[in-house]
């Protein structure tokens, strides 16, 4: 694919930081991609974005943003919000998807209505009885707050008494709070790239599940990219991946989390609408297997700006 000149993208702002619960992965995220739009020449400048960003990114005359904000305030349509508003393109979902997907609650309903496999789950309300969601769900199962990314706040549950801990755990996050089935087999990521999926990977941990500490400090995580599975199953849960983004309207790019248990089912987990991109982060590892360096993939996620909307 030819690359656009530098010059094309004017005055570029990489959104990075703000006031989530996964800051300090954003600002990690964000300066990777600073670093490699300046070493491919573009005017890119990082913004460490606060709740006046709308005024610094006017103030900066800035062409298009590039978004690499994680979790609340950045990845769940209040920002997209903002930029609509301003009128400045910017990369990834809109403002429905990027709320939709930031939910896992809301994800999970809308792949049930479009007939698309996910875990069995159930909200956990205060108050709520342990032995019936055990039986309801079995064990073990995992807990999750429905409004936080990179598994923060989660927590395995093997025994109903564990079941308490883990739903207050979650609720500290803020937000609904979900316990879903526990699905025994293998992990795999599906990075998508304007209407793509790239070549999936499959995750490896000796922790309980692949959690904050497995995905940005363990040293013994395992990515396996080429996945190992045979090309036509691998390709099965490509498509499966691609329905799961368009189901909740995504654009541009993103990252598509499924199970795949012991009798080959897949199940869809959750979609990220702006993945990290860290030195442990999954989409530029299946850049990278599909032919793309970390230049490469921060231009054509950055070239979906004049795909999605001019000002």
């Amino acid at each position: 694919m030819t690359r656009r000149d530098p010059a094309d993208y004017g005055r570029v702002a990489v959104l990075m930081g703000g006031w989530s619960a996964e800051r300090a992965i954003s600002l990690r995220s964000g300066q990777a991609v600073l670093h490699s739009l300046r070493t491919a020449g573009v005017d890119a400048h990082g913004v460490d974005a606060d709740r006046d960003v709308l005024q610094v990114l006017q103030r900066g005359h800035f062409d298009r943003v590039f978004i690499a904000l994680h979790g609340r305030g950045g990845e769940d349509g209040v920002v997209q919000g903002a930029l609509e508003l301003a009128g400045i393109p910017y990369t990834g979902s809109g403002v429905a998807a990027s709320a939709v997907a930031m939910d896992k609650l809301m994800s999970k309903r809308l792949w049930r209505g479009a007939g698309l496999p996910t875990p069995e789950f159930c909200v956990l309300q205060p108050g709520f009885d342990p032995g019936a969601v055990v039986a309801a769900l079995g064990l073990p199962l995992i807990v999750k707050p429905a409004l936080e990314g990179s598994s923060i706040g989660m927590t395995r549950v093997n025994r109903a008494e564990e079941l308490v801990q883990a739903h207050a755990t979650a609720a500290a996050c803020g937000g609904p709070v979900l316990a879903e089935a526990w699905i025994t087999g293998q992990e795999y990521t599906a990075a998508i790239l304007d209407g793509e999926a790239l070549p999936l990977i499959r995750l490896e941990t000796p922790r309980a599940f692949y959690d904050y500490e497995a995905k940005y400090l363990a040293g013994d995580t395992r990515y396996l990219c080429p996945c190992g599975l045979p090309p036509e199953e691998e390709a099965r849960l490509q498509t499966l991946a691609l329905e799961a983004f368009a189901a909740v309207t995504a654009r541009g790019w993103g990252r598509v989390d499924l199970m795949r248990d012991e009798s080959g089912q897949a199940w869809l987990i959750e979609v990220n609408t702006v993945p990290g991109m860290t030195d442990h982060s999954l989409v530029p590892m299946a850049a990278r297997a599909a032919g793309l360096d970390l230049e490469d993939l921060v231009l054509r996620i950055l070239d979906t700006t004049f795909v999605h909307g001019e000002a």
